[in-house]
């Protein structure tokens, strides 16, 4: 099967998420980075062009002439991977999708709600796909439990659990993966919010099958000076009765990436944990607890379908992204019918939980319809 070729804008010396979305897209034979516009700086971007092994002629230092460059070409990219910070998401996606080149978006889905609409109603007007890389989306075990739950292994859905808790910003820092995502012309109005927590909304949803109607939220910026929120708690109501609560935190010292989900209904309960994703305990009700392994006995369809190493060989971070890479692919070639990658209405999703927990939380508390 023939590469796809990918384009970056973002994701030039020194950036982090670049770098993930490179290595996600090159596991599984996918897709061949063959352009970039790699940074707003011209020489850093020509520099980590080169570093990367992208023709001179194909590194840019606009996204806009990229876009156009690109489009003219016989051999231009069929798509493109978004990875720069949130205010800088709209103008890349909007330049790529009206030339209509497929845009693979990092999250959350963009830094204000004009920039969202305005990205969704190119996204609208395109014939290129829109895709949204909440990683953790792509897990094996994620994909399993939203299997079982569909499938009714839990019966009626009555609480949603989750949790995301950090420490990296438990103080002032200054890097350049920090100063971006605590300045809110940059990040938008949401801190934790909008960089964690809309990836435990997310997943919550993606899981439980459940679409949140109202929240209560209480947002805290703990670290003086700080601009944007660094801790939230949150109540959900869900459509059907379920209620949910969500803790999001970027100052809960001696946690470093821990994203916890636990769903419980009318016949049973699942329970995941992001630092050991390749365990999950199920348990119906009044029956041992089961401990569910990647690939292992009992595995469904879902669970199975991306599944690259044997069992009891860990898979997780990298692995996720690259299924939602694969997974794109397959939508580009028209061969979608087993994707369940997020897309534009999950990232609107994701803009309206941001701007309704800063309104709840402004007015104490009060619950807000989504």
């Amino acid at each position: 099967m023939t590469r796809l070729r990918l384009g970056m804008v973002g994701g030039g010396q020194g950036a982090f998420i670049g770098g993930v979305h490179r290595i996600a897209a090159r596991i599984d034979g996918q897709w061949d980075l063959v352009a970039g516009a790699l940074s707003s700086d011209a020489e850093r971007a020509k520099a980590s062009a080169a570093e990367l092994g992208i023709a001179a002629d194909r590194a840019y230092t606009d996204f806009e002439e990229m876009a156009r460059a690109e489009t003219a070409r016989e051999d231009g990219i069929d798509a493109v991977a978004i990875v720069t910070p949130n205010h800088m998401h709209a103008g890349p996606a909007i330049a790529f999708l009206n030339a209509g080149i497929h845009v693979i978006c990092d999250k959350p889905l963009a830094a204000t709600a004009d920039q969202a609409e305005a990205i969704a109603q190119a996204a609208g007007a395109s014939k290129a796909r829109f895709i949204l890389t909440h990683n953790y989306t792509g897990y094996p075990l994620i994909r399993q439990a939203r299997q079982m739950v569909s499938e009714g292994e839990l019966g009626d859905i009555r609480l949603v659990q989750v949790e995301y808790a950090q420490d990296w910003l438990a103080d002032e820092v200054s890097n350049k993966q920090a100063d971006w995502r605590v300045d809110p012309e940059r990040s938008g109005a949401g801190g934790a919010i909008g960089d964690i927590g809309t990836h435990a909304f997310n997943l919550a949803g993606f899981v439980s099958g459940l679409q949140a109607e109202q929240l209560s939220a209480d947002l805290s910026s703990f670290v003086a000076g700080r601009r944007v929120d660094d801790n939230a708690h949150i109540m959900l109501r869900y459509g059907g009765g379920a209620k949910g609560m969500l803790w999001a935190s970027q100052v809960a010292v001696g946690n470093e990436n821990a994203l916890r989900l636990r769903i419980y209904g009318s016949k049973g309960g699942l329970e995941w944990a992001q630092e050991n994703p390749n365990q999950m305990s199920f348990t119906r009700f009044g029956e041992p607890k089961q401990i569910l392994t990647r690939a292992g006995a009992g595995s469904n369809a879902a669970g199975s379908r991306n599944i690259r190493v044997p069992p009891g060989h860990p898979e997780g971070y990298l692995e996720g992204f690259a299924t939602l890479y694969s997974e794109a692919a397959a939508m580009i070639r028209g061969d979608d019918a087993d994707a369940h990658t997020p897309g534009i209405e999950e990232g609107l999703q994701g803009m309206r939980f941001i701007a309704a927990c800063i309104t709840s939380s402004g007015q104490d508390g009060r619950w807000v319809t989504l």
